[in-house]
């Protein structure tokens, strides 16, 4: 039994085998329905119980989806709909997920709850987002990159324009490491990464720079990474913030500074940190980039059943 939680814990070697198996698994797709199980049903009878503390759209959708497509199913829980939420303790709720189930997927708005799952669960625990963390995101987004641009990321310089310092660009300055690729950040001075992660990054030889001017970071990138100023997990005056980042807008303009087989991604959903034009156009792979999280997460799943090829 293993857990998906955080990137930085997990060995490269692991991370690499779970693109592999998604590679192969989504080749072995082409014909078959949405809902209709692999040839192998590797999870068949498995239950993931799946809990949303936050609103979601993409990690709902493609979790349902992948626990199916390996043969199990899904049971969707809302915190405020359990007894967790009239006064049950966090440990007994824990134990009873573990009786019930065979996975758990936690989406959280506070890091200490892994945790203490973590500690009170006998089934593997999956990181759907937390506060400080969206690994099943970022693992899906390494997937997508080295997918379309055909080669090792290691090979690329991958550009973030925007808040340094939210759950997203966390897992990909941890990914950075783990897969040993360039990374760029492009940021108001203010809204840097923090300096323990950043110290694990140097720790670990990293390849970051940081960068307080927007053409400086997205100069000569392979990918520009790019998400909302203003997350869910903000409790800030956003109009300030917008104010910020008002030089942070990835456009047509900055763009043209990557190179010109450059690909615009974003974890979704979209605010005014992009212009339509970018968005919309044909350097953007988000909608490949979203249904990517389908294939990604059946390899995390069967990686922590102990089940990966």
């Amino acid at each position: 039994m293993k857990h998906f939680l955080y990137i930085k814990d997990i060995p490269a070697s692991d991370l690499k085998k779970i693109l592999l198996d998604a590679k192969k698994r989504k080749s072995k797709r082409k014909k078959l329905f949405t809902l209709e199980p692999d040839k192998d049903n590797p999870l068949k009878g498995q239950l993931l119980v799946q809990m949303f503390e936050k609103s979601s759209t993409r990690t709902r959708l493609s979790f349902y989806i992948a626990i199916r497509q390996l043969g199990g199913g899904t049971l969707t829980l809302r915190s405020n709909e359990l007894h967790l939420a009239k006064g049950e303790s966090l440990a007994d709720t824990a134990k009873i997920l573990s009786t019930y189930g065979n996975a758990f997927m936690l989406r959280t708005d506070n890091d200490k709850k892994l945790e203490e799952f973590k500690k009170n669960i006998n089934i593997p625990i999956i990181n759907g987002l937390s506060p400080s963390s969206h690994p099943t995101q970022v693992l899906s987004d390494v997937f997508t990159i080295q997918e379309i641009k055909k080669k090792p990321i290691s090979k690329l310089l991958i550009c973030w324009i925007g808040d340094a310092n939210n759950n997203v660009i966390n897992s990909l300055i941890e990914a950075s490491v783990k897969f040993s690729f360039k990374l760029n950040i492009g940021c108001p001075k203010k809204y840097e990464p923090k300096k323990d992660l950043l110290n694990w990054v140097k720790k670990n030889k990293g390849k970051i720079r940081i960068f307080n001017d927007i053409r400086k970071a997205a100069t000569g990138s392979d990918v520009v990474f790019t998400d909302k100023v203003v997350s869910m997990n903000d409790k800030i005056n956003k109009t300030k913030k917008l104010k910020d980042f008002k030089k942070f807008k990835v456009n047509s303009k900055v763009m043209s500074f990557a190179k010109k087989d450059a690909i615009f991604l974003h974890c979704l959903p979209r605010g005014s940190e992009v212009s339509s034009k970018v968005f919309l156009g044909k350097q953007s792979k988000v909608w490949q980039q979203a249904l990517n999280r389908v294939n990604v997460q059946k390899s995390i799943l069967l990686y922590c059943f102990g089940k990966l090829r």
